[in-house]
């Protein structure tokens, strides 16, 4: 039954996957390629354990839409522009002068007329953008200035789809009947200028109130749904137009790149996004005709090394060009090398408007398959053999000002409340840049009033704590008083970031005792200063001396923490915490009273230079558990 046979399919490609990819990554060969390889293996050219995956293939492209959408996200429009160069000047220049090189060789080495010879060059002009993302980013390269230059060139890519599609059918060697009803000329120009519009204004105007009121709504899968609602619709509107469906979820990233909503939008979709790439890159490999390749093989891989080495020239010359530093441009260029997905849609495209014969297309397909298969390892080559000459120490990020991701902020603030507020405001007055995660709507839109950026998120989930820079930051400061809420996002971050240090508030002393049987070193209990505040004062409208006031406040501080740290081992122990609680209240209101009736007290005024203890003055890093006075 078709039923059971989409199901058995499913069930043999995510076996491929579980299988391949740990052992491809294992043997250092990345994920892409444990893909592709898997995706060959049990393909219908290979072992036959799946049938035709073209339907899989055009599925899986959405995988490429939610990627664009994630990179989308993490660039803000300001950063955009500051890739203008990169993205017109040198990913114009590849795509034009690739596609004049391949129509020129086409032509004198192959025969094709000059109308099939374009057409071929501005297919395979094209590079991969799943690939080549995919892998930089899994190598920690995407951030570099060859990672940095090779997305904005395969942005331009993206973009020239569009008017690739509407050329292609002007090159036809046979004039095929149009559609009427479709658009043609200045109408279908202005009509995908309306919709890039609609969807900018949308993004900007619509989208955050919308998700203002699904967040209204505390149902944390309607959050979600309505994260692929967005993706699904942007790419459903461009390809409505026949366009690139990454194109329209690129800019709905784009738009959606200062909106409170950022890192949960992309803690929701990563895991589709990766889930649907793997199952593209399957599919690309389950494609590529091992008959085909075997009947030709001499041909097909003199295509290959005449593909990769043309493609390499151009781009190294770019690369020089534009002065990227030595080893940045063997990166750039190696990285760009191969045809991509985008080939695929075009020549099936070109097929049915009779531009390409079908014996063309057929080794097309297969040249572009194995382009993209031979990628990883090139970009292995790289990291074995050229990275070494021109990098001896650690790779840093280059430009970070124009990387894609700028969450560089040292501290995340967890909950920013009425607590959390006052020490993010410090910081920020201090020079410090802060990354706020608040989990309250109706928080969040108040603080975004009065222009404090702050994101909404669900700090216990660890993708979130991901996008917002966790894995870069230095601090995290958890202002929850919710017990439960804090314990499990502190096991969180002890699990998956332990390098980061944790400041927590307690909301009282059991809040504080299972904090510190949770291993915090640094917590802090929210309402004793204050309280002490107060308590002074009230000493000093009893007929106490200020100096007396402060110093008896000073002493019930410091005397009360001691008590807390000792009272520790007993807390789960309610009769003996009651009893060891009396012991030191006792001696607490003996030590009080003594002090009280020294009579060096009056003639102190400066009580805080002679009384600060040791544990006082010891550098915070080295203090045991919790910091004094808390």
């Amino acid at each position: 039954m078709p039923h059971d046979n989409f199901l058995l399919q499913t069930v043999i490609f995510l076996a491929a996957a579980v299988f391949s990819v740990p052992l491809a990554k294992r043997l250092g060969f990345g994920s892409v390629l444990g893909y592709l390889v898997a995706g060959v293996l049990i393909g219908p050219h290979a072992f036959g354990l799946v049938g035709d995956t073209s339907d899989e293939l055009h599925f899986a492209e959405f995988g490429v839409a939610l990627m664009l959408f994630l990179i989308g996200l993490e660039l803000r429009p300001k950063k955009l522009w500051a890739l203008r160069g990169a993205i017109f000047g040198t990913g114009g220049a590849q795509v034009l002068l690739t596609a004049a090189a391949v129509c020129g060789l086409a032509m004198a080495m192959f025969g094709l007329d000059w109308r099939s010879a374009t057409a071929v060059g501005l297919i395979l002009a094209l590079s991969s953008t799943a690939i080549v993302l995919q892998s930089l980013s899994e190598k920690n390269l995407l951030k570099t200035e060859g990672g940095r230059n090779a997305f904005s060139v395969l942005l331009f890519q993206d973009i020239a789809v569009i008017p690739i599609l509407a050329l292609l059918p002007l090159l036809a060697t046979v004039e095929v009947a149009t559609d009427p009803d479709a658009l043609q000329g200045w109408t279908y120009a202005l009509a995908v200028l309306a919709a890039i519009t609609a969807l900018v204004l949308a993004g900007r105007y619509l989208l955050t109130p919308l998700l203002r009121m699904v967040v209204g709504s505390r149902t944390r899968e309607l959050f979600t749904a309505c994260s692929l609602l967005i993706v699904l619709s942007a790419a459903a509107i461009m390809s409505g137009l026949g366009l690139s469906p990454a194109l329209g979820t690129f800019l709905a990233g784009v738009v959606l790149a200062d909106s409170e909503f950022r890192h949960e939008l992309e803690a929701d979709i990563q895991p589709f996004k990766g889930l649907l790439l793997g199952l593209f890159f399957l599919a690309v490999g389950a494609n590529l005709d091992i008959a085909l390749v075997m009947q030709q093989p001499l041909l097909l891989l003199g295509l290959l090394l005449l593909l990769v080495t043309v493609k390499f020239v151009i781009l190294f010359a770019l690369a020089r060009v534009r002065g990227m530093a030595r080893g940045e441009d063997w990166l750039f260029a190696l990285s760009l090398a191969q045809a991509g997905e985008f080939g695929f849609v075009l020549l099936a495209y070109a097929s049915q408007n009779q531009v390409l014969p079908a014996d063309v297309t057929s080794v097309l397909i297969a040249l572009i398959a194995l382009s993209m298969a031979v990628t990883p390892l090139l970009l292995l080559a790289y990291e074995q053999l050229i990275q070494p000459r021109f990098f001896t120490g650690p790779r840093l990020p280059d430009v970070p000002d124009s990387a894609p991701n700028d969450d560089g902020s040292p501290v995340i603030i967890i909950g920013y409340g009425r607590y959390g507020q006052i020490s993010g405001r410090l910081l920020n007055a201090c020079g410090f840049e802060t990354t706020l995660l608040e989990h309250n709507a109706e928080q969040l839109e108040l603080v975004r009033r009065y222009g404090i950026k702050a994101y909404y998120g669900d700090a216990s989930r660890e993708d979130l704590l991901h996008a917002a820079g966790a894995e870069n930051a230095k601090i995290v400061i958890l202002t929850l008083s919710d017990q439960a809420a804090s314990l499990e996002i502190v096991s969180r971050i002890q699990n998956h970031f332990p390098h980061l240090t944790i400041l927590a508030r307690a909301r009282n002393r059991m809040h504080q005792y299972a904090l510190m049987e949770a291993g915090v070193k640094y917590i802090y209990r929210e309402t004793v200063d204050s309280a002490l505040e107060i308590g002074a004062g009230a000493l000093q409208l009893l007929g106490l001396s200020k100096h007396q006031a402060q110093r008896a406040a000073r002493k019930f501080k410091q005397h009360d923490q001691r008590m807390l740290e000792s009272l520790f081992p007993y807390w789960r122990d309610e009769s003996q915490h009651v009893a060891k609680t009396k012991i030191y209240r006792e001696q607490l209101l003996q030590a009080l009273q003594e002090d009280r009736r020294d009579p060096d007290l009056h003639l102190d005024h400066h009580w805080g230079d002679h009384e600060a203890t040791a544990a006082e003055k010891q550098p915070a890093q080295g203090r045991k558990a919790v910091q004094p006075g808390l």
